[in-house]
């Protein structure tokens, strides 16, 4: 059922705007930001509101108009309104679907390549690109935090920090392996290839959630940064990884400006980690989470890019198809994100 809850939504933004009058408001600037970036996020949602509101009473007079003057020529006029209509609705009923308790929060997206070498590393770029794209169009900001980029060509891994309201509702929708088929450019006889890659996709956890984490339970390494020529990251020896030992969990980060910046980022994208593994795992405490923790098993794709001998990408789980490959790769992802969380609600 769609509701959406328009006076609770404005009397949010009541309450965010009386707590920015407060006289210590920005005494902590931090959580200060954070009220305005919610109060903006729920003003902009209130506005979408009143102007679908708006498109379809303009609608309902239009065709009223075509009707009592037998103005029938209006027709294509009214189909334009109504489409665009019928996708702003469409739009509005899934931002209702994101009840989680992080869907809000911005998103961090690891990339790994699979088996195959080269083949592999370019298909995990390609992808690296397709997730960038995406999120331009929606208006989020993207952070490098971690990438090894190979000598040869393509990135062994990344792992991005997507910025944005509802980045990781919309985008945990992403986390699994996604299969390519094509001709490869990178074999000389032409033949067909398929190739792998992971992504795993976790909320940034806010700084005021705290989990548990014994030290004794971290290996913490440090590294010289792995950037080709600067082209991504810094050079410098302060690059960390930290290894989370009862479950095999490994993070790492090498964009911050030091050694300390790092290793924080690093912890809260860890804190993540474990979170979202508790959650699966129904665990109350951390400690209890035990064995060898692996992303995604390979084979087990939910998604398929097809460049050879057709063009199509299919979402396995839910069955949506879409013919433009090149659209796709250009960002244009949210067919299979609006059907993986519609098909989501149908389930709770």
């Amino acid at each position: 059922m769609f509701h959406f809850d328009i006076g609770n939504i404005k009397k949010r933004v009541q309450e965010l705007d009386d707590s920015a009058t407060d006289e210590n408001f920005w005494q902590d600037i931090e959580s200060a930001q954070k009220v305005l970036q919610e109060s903006k996020n729920l003003k902009d949602k209130i506005e979408e509101y009143e102007n679908l509101k708006s498109e379809i009473e303009d609608l309902e007079v239009l065709i009223d108009l075509a009707f009592e003057e037998e103005d029938f020529s209006l027709g294509k006029e009214i189909k334009t309104a109504y489409e665009k209509v019928k996708t702003e609705m469409e739009n509005l009923k899934l931002a209702t679907l994101l009840s989680g308790e992080y869907d809000k929060n911005s998103a961090i997206l690891s990339i790994h390549s699979g088996a195959g070498g080269l083949e592999a590393q370019d298909w995990a770029e390609m992808l690296l690109r397709m997730y960038t794209r995406w999120a331009d169009k929606k208006g989020f900001t993207v952070k490098t935090l971690d990438i090894l980029p190979d000598t040869e060509g393509g990135i062994k891994s990344v792992t991005l920090l997507i910025q944005g309201f509802n980045a990781y509702g919309y985008l945990k929708s992403e986390k699994g392996v996604h299969r390519l088929v094509r001709i490869s450019p990178f074999d000389s006889s032409g033949r067909r290839h398929t190739s792998f890659a992971s992504v795993d996709v976790y909320p940034e956890l806010d700084d005021n959630i705290n989990i548990d984490i014994k030290e004794s339970d971290l290996k913490i390494d440090t590294y010289r940064s792995s950037g080709a020529g600067g082209q991504y990251v810094n050079t410098t020896d302060s690059a960390v990884r930290i290894t989370h030992i009862p479950t095999g969990i490994v993070v790492q980060c090498q964009n911050e400006r030091s050694q300390h910046s790092n290793r924080l980022t690093a912890m809260k994208m860890l804190s993540a980690k474990l979170i979202q593994l508790k959650e699966e795992e129904h665990k109350e405490k951390i400690e209890d989470l035990q064995g060898k923790y692996t992303q995604i098993a390979w084979g087990s794709q939910i998604r398929s890019y097809v460049f050879h001998p057709y063009n199509l990408v299919k979402d396995h789980r839910t069955n949506a198809e879409v013919g433009d490959i090149n659209g796709v790769m250009d960002g244009d992802l949210d067919v299979f994100i609006n059907e993986y969380l519609k098909k989501k609600a149908l389930l709770k």
